[in-house]
């Protein structure tokens, strides 16, 4: 199922690491477990990896065995300003979808009818 974000904003891979990151930002992953968790390929994340770094979207936290750990670097304006865009998509998305679900909840129930009498 499509997060809201991914709804509005679009389904393409920048956008699913930037939704994953942002939803699971207390805690670090692996670049494998972002990849997969963020369902996209361990290539394609590579392509956005080396930019995110420089950016300093987000930060190695830890090291281990060979596995280096990264999370959101929360500490970062561009990443804080892009959370706050995050979360008011999602927030309209979500106001939306209620109304939606309102307007068919009414017309579904017959109150359509009740309420013209």
């Amino acid at each position: 199922m499509k997060s809201v974000f991914l709804k509005k904003e679009g389904d393409n891979p920048k956008n699913r690491i930037w939704n994953f990151l942002i939803v699971h930002q207390e805690y670090d992953y692996s670049m494998k477990d972002i990849a997969r968790f963020s369902q996209v390929s361990y290539t394609t994340l590579k392509r956005f990896w080396k930019d995110f770094r420089e950016k300093k979207i987000i930060i190695q936290t830890r090291t281990i065995g060979k596995a280096k750990l990264y999370k959101l670097n929360l500490k970062n304006s561009v990443v804080q300003r892009f959370c706050d865009y995050y979360w008011t998509i999602v927030e309209s998305g979500v106001r939306e979808e209620n109304q939606e679900s309102k307007i068919r909840y009414f017309f579904s129930n017959g109150t359509r009818a009740a309420a013209n009498t």
